[in-house]
This record gives C-alpha cells, sequence and structure tokens, in this order.
C-alpha cells in the first residue's frame, strides 16, 4: 500500500489550499523545495522592529473565494487574522490631484459625480452588473470550465438572456479598459483609479477583457477591501501547514523533486534531488509548464504536441518589488492617501499603455506605473509605533533589458538584470515618491529592492521575474490556460495534474486552481 493518495509539489497558495482540502478525506504530502513554505507568501525582517513581505502581500482573492468560504473557518482557529482599512486603493496623479476608493459604494458614487457629473451614476451602474451577472462572471472563475456545472450554468444563462443577449455578455466582456474609460468616464482622476488595475492580472490596457476585469477589481475592493494577515502573509502559509498536519496530512521543506516517476504509463510518485523516492498513484505539480514538462515529466512517453505548445508559452511582463523602512508613514500631499492601502502613482491609461508597452520591448518604463502598498495602515504590528513599513510593486517590468526609455540607466549587452539596474531603477521609483513628498529620503531606515532576477531566485515558477505564471491573453486564459488542449487541471501524463497560476483561473492570491483541483480529486 502508497503511503500517500496524493503527492504535491510545492507549497504556495493552490498547493496549500489544495492539500488542506485533499486531507480531509486523503493521505497527502507536500513537497517544498524552499526552507519554508508558502511560495510568493513569505514574511522577512527588513530593518530591527519592520516586518516586512518580500513578494505578495494582499489577500483579496483569497478572501473572496470559495477557498475561503471552506477554510477560514479552521485557519481562524489557528489564530490566522486579517485586517483592512476603509480605503482599499487610491490613486495619485502628477499634478499631486488624489482619489481614493472607499468601502462605502454610496460615497463613492457621491465622490465620482462631485468630479464629474454622471461619473458616479455611471460607477454604481458598472458595480450593481457586477452584482447581476455575478453567478455567471464568478462562476466562470470559481469552477472547472470543462465540466457539467459550467455546462449547465451556460445553458441557463443562455436561456435566461435569449441567444442575442448571451452572445453580447461575452461580446462586451471582452472590451478593453481604454475603451471603458475614454468612452464611460468624464473625470480623467476617476479613470486613473481603476486604470492600472488590469495590470496585476497580467493585462495591458488595450487587451481584451482588461475592461471587465477593472471592473471586477474594482467590485472585489469595494466589497472585500484589500486585506492583509495580520504579522505577515507568512502567517497564511502556516496557518495553512498547521490545518493540513491537523488533518493527517505531510509538508516537508528543503525537498526538492528532480522527477515525477512512471510505472505501467502512470504517475507512481517522485524522486527527490536527493535520489529518495516517494510513492503515490496521484502527483498534482504546481510549478509552470516549462518546469513540469522540461524537468518534472522530461523521461516521460508524452502526445507529440506537447513540446510545441511548451515552446511556445508565453510568459508574462516581470515584477519588481521594492521595500522601505520608514521612520514615518509616507506624507502624501493629499491627507485622504493616509490609510490607503494600495495607492498607485499614475496619470491614467495612456501613462499605464506607455509604461506597459515599453515593457513588453524590452525597456525600462521611463515613468513606471508604481503600486505604492502601505500595509502598517492596517496592520500597525509589522512596524514601531509611528513608523511604517512600505511595500512596492512595479507590475511592468522587462524580463529582458533591451534598454531604457529614458536614456539614463545603462543596460548590459547581455539583457540580464544586474545590482547596478536594480539600484539605479529603484532610485528612479524613489524619486516618483519622493516628488510628493520631500523628505520621504531623510525617512529610510532601510531599503531593499528585488528585480525580477532576485524574485526568480526567491521562487522557481516565477520564471523571469513573471508573477502571473504567464501570459494572460485571452489566447491563453479561461478555456486555453495553459495549453488549448488541456482539459481542467489534467494533463497528458496520466495520475499527473497540475495546478498554479498557470491553470485556470489564473495568477493572484486567490487558491483556485488548487481548490478545483481537489475538488475533481476527492
Amino acid at each position: 500500500m502508497n503511503a500517500y493518495h496524493h503527492i504535491i509539489v510545492g507549497a504556495g497558495i493552490n498547493a496549500l489550499v489544495c492539500a488542506a482540502m485533499l486531507s480531509r478525506k486523503r493521505r497527502v504530502l507536500v513537497l517544498e523545495r524552499e526552507a519554508v513554505a508558502g511560495g510568493t507568501m513569505r514574511t522577512a525582517t527588513l530593518a530591527e522592529g519592520f516586518t516586512y513581505d518580500p513578494l505578495a502581500t494582499t489577500f483579496v482573492l483569497f478572501m473572496a473565494s470559495p477557498a475561503y468560504a471552506a477554510l477560514g473557518e479552521a485557519l481562524a482557529a489557528e489564530g490566522l487574522t486579517f485586517a483592512k482599512t476603509a480605503h482599499p486603493t487610491g490613486v495619485l496623479m502628477v499634478d499631486g490631484r488624489a482619489l481614493a476608493l472607499s468601502s462605502d459604494r454610496a460615497a463613492n458614487i457621491a465622490a465620482f459625480d462631485a468630479l464629474a457629473a454622471g461619473d458616479g451614476v455611471r460607477h454604481g451602474a458598472e458595480m450593481a452588473g457586477i452584482e447581476r451577472d455575478a453567478d455567471l462572471i464568478f462562476g466562470l472563475f470559481n469552477n472547472r470550465l470543462w465540466s457539467a456545472a459550467t455546462l449547465k450554468r451556460l445553458a441557463r444563462e443562455a436561456m435566461k438572456r435569449g441567444p442575442r443577449g448571451f452572445a453580447a455578455f461575452f461580446g462586451e466582456a471582452l472590451v478593453t479598459n481604454r475603451r471603458r474609460l475614454e468612452h464611460d468616464y468624464g473625470s480623467d482622476l476617476v479613470a486613473a483609479l481603476s486604470a492600472p488595475w488590469p495590470l496585476h492580472a497580467g493585462l495591458t490596457p488595450e487587451q481584451p477583457f482588461s475592461g471587465k476585469m477593472a471592473e471586477v477589481m474594482m467590485f472585489a475592493l469595494e466589497a472585500i477591501g484589500a486585506p492583509v494577515a495580520v504579522g505577515g502573509a507568512a502567517r497564511v502559509a502556516e496557518a495553512l501547514v498547521r490545518v493540513i498536519e491537523a488533518r493527517g496530512g505531510t509538508v516537508r521543506t528543503g525537498a526538492e523533486v528532480a522527477a515525477v516517476t512512471e510505472a505501467g504509463g502512470r504517475a507512481s510518485g517522485v524522486r527527490l534531488a536527493t535520489g529518495e523516492t516517494i510513492a503515490a498513484p496521484s502527483v498534482i505539480c504546481s510549478v509552470t509548464p516549462g518546469q513540469l514538462y522540461g524537468r518534472l515529466l522530461a523521461g516521460w512517453s508524452l502526445p507529440e504536441g506537447v513540446t510545441r505548445d511548451v515552446r511556445r508559452y508565453h510568459r508574462g511582463r516581470a515584477d519588481m518589488q521594492l521595500h522601505y523602512a520608514l521612520k514615518r508613514p509616507i506624507a502624501w500631499p493629499d491627507a485622504s492617501l493616509a490609510d490607503v492601502q494600495l495607492v498607485h502613482l499614475c496619470d491614467g491609461v495612456d501613462a499605464v499603455s506607455k509604461a506597459s508597452n515599453e515593457a513588453e520591448r524590452g525597456m525600462l518604463p521611463e515613468r513606471p506605473t508604481v503600486c505604492v502598498g502601505q500595509p502598517t495602515a492596517a496592520d500597525p504590528s509589522r512596524a514601531p509605533a509611528g513608523q511604517a513599513v512600505v511595500w512596492i510593486q512595479l507590475p511592468d517590468c522587462p524580463r529582458v533589458l533591451k534598454g531604457d526609455a529614458a536614456g539614463t540607466i545603462e543596460t548590459p549587452a547581455d539583457g540580464r538584470w544586474t545590482e547596478a539596474v536594480r539600484e539605479a531603477y529603484a532610485d528612479r521609483v524613489e524619486a516618483m515618491i519622493a516628488a510628493h513628498d520631500p523628505g520621504f529620503r531623510d525617512q529610510v531606515v532601510a531599503r531593499r529592492a528585488l528585480s525580477p532576477v532576485d524574485i526568480e531566485a526567491m521562487n522557481v515558477n516565477l520564471e523571469g521575474g513573471d508573477p502571473y505564471g504567464g501570459w494572460c491573453g485571452l489566447d491563453q486564459f479561461f478555456l486555453f490556460r495553459p495549453f488549448a488542449n488541456q482539459v481542467n487541471h489534467r494533463t497528458p501524463a496520466k495520475g499527473v495534474s497540475m495546478i498554479g497560476a498557470s491553470t485556470h483561473p489564473g495568477p493572484g492570491l486567490g487558491g483556485m486552481s488548487g481548490y478545483l483541483a481537489a475538488e475533481a480529486l476527492t
């Protein structure tokens, strides 16, 4: 008899959610190559008394998911708590104008209408539209697409809406964020508030579905906020591990899987880099296609088209992180941003488009879209009294450097990120903040910048610094993620399943691919 029913490779949020769900009825082993479980859920010390999350920090997708609905009570019993403020996001433009989104829809409607007549009404109509279509929208994100349940949901919606109305829903869902903002909002400030948000789903303003994704994100932020884990993102991973172990599962760190083993044409377990073999009839891999087919299944005989699919799998843009320990919070020119958890420095859809296009072409953006996280606004335990931690994400960086759009940073001929490029680019971002808070540099206790190369070194799945698990355009999303011929989380290798950001429903700290795979395997 095998010691385990399922072996899960990797210990990010999807792997841990999958293990927590499966361990209720099955013997589960999680194997993680790093010294700690959690994937992008990490917490460390930036300076004495300052706690920060080097990679991911916000759990809005997780708290909105069926995964949290199923596990939230057990996680709370393990001491996990979340915190948030009344203002999940906001925007600050170059000229100093600012706008914060409230968790109160009526307040948002009033604030938007005060900036441009009708903007608030349109925002309210968008949010009501998401509520009206919630069963279909979230049903597609939160279920296996190739399933009887999804087919029934689509049939029910087609009957309710009629053929033309059903087709119209999907046609309208393809609207770009540029088109949505330019035609629906009169205030450039209101438009700038949601202009950057599709970037966090790996989309640019001109890509199909970016408009609907922006609406969904604004809806989630307004309804749920931008919660952070009290004490740091690693507390979520630690609580999930305790839930798994309490249910009889096992989590091993420092255990790198070298290959999925095969017997009789199906999975028989795994072989570790140390040579140790562990038997199980089901192996679930929370990895990218390159990791799965290029390494873990390298010795398997697979269908002819797999090699082509892996070769053509397109990575997304890279990410960069910048972290500060500060003697005081940022002194924003508009006091309404003081408790905003995620502030974008952004001048609207044109600025977002320009920066993302420069990154797509391998250039360091002249003026990047900057997401400034203020976790201590919600969780003051992360810094000494009156001081602050700042978490900064640059969601539009080039994986391979071809130059600098501003012409001031020299990039290496081999296209690799170096420490010198990283720090020079971090200085550019710091200058953007200091332009709004002239005393900012005097408040710095410590700074740590993480380039795409540094990020990949922390997590092998973040290939080239891509946090999205691959390009999120429609040709590599929904039914076609990761490949057009893959069905749900099954792979061509019998007994091997694939989860993670490279599979449906895509990137983000939601845990849903792990949840859906567990649902199918239970």
